[in-house]
């Protein structure tokens, strides 16, 4: 899988990344909004960024005296790798146990059992 298996968000990271996919940021709108979501102090954030950027999940541009920060991760990225994680870690690689368990605690709707027959027809095919 290559550099997928090497990204791994802590939840902490996480959330520095949603906002960030919303867009850049300069380093007190990221203060501004992880205080608004999560309570953070601005040192908080500072070190979270800090070392966000020292495992190449973030990257930054300078413009004068400010940063503006920006993901160097796509989120589909991120969560592909999640995905895999989780399903290595909780059902030893199958697919099928994962998708089964989704299914039966979950009350899917019609366009979501329709969309689950198209993948698996698709997978077939292909």
């Amino acid at each position: 899988m290559g550099q997928e298996s090497r990204l791994r968000l802590s939840e902490s990271e996480w959330r520095v990344m949603e906002v960030l996919w919303e867009g850049p940021a300069t380093l007190m709108e990221l203060v501004r909004a992880l205080h608004e979501r999560a309570g953070w102090a601005k040192s908080t954030v500072t070190t979270m960024v800090r070392r966000m950027e020292e495992k190449g999940f973030i990257r930054h541009t300078e413009g004068g005296r400010t940063k503006t920060f920006y993901p160097a991760v796509e989120r589909e990225a991120a969560a592909a790798a999640e995905t895999e994680s989780l399903l290595e870690r909780a059902y030893h690689g199958s697919v099928g146990l994962l998708v089964s368990s989704l299914v039966r605690r979950e009350r899917l709707s019609r366009a979501e059992i329709d969309a689950l027959y198209a993948l698996l027809e698709e997978q077939k095919e292909g």
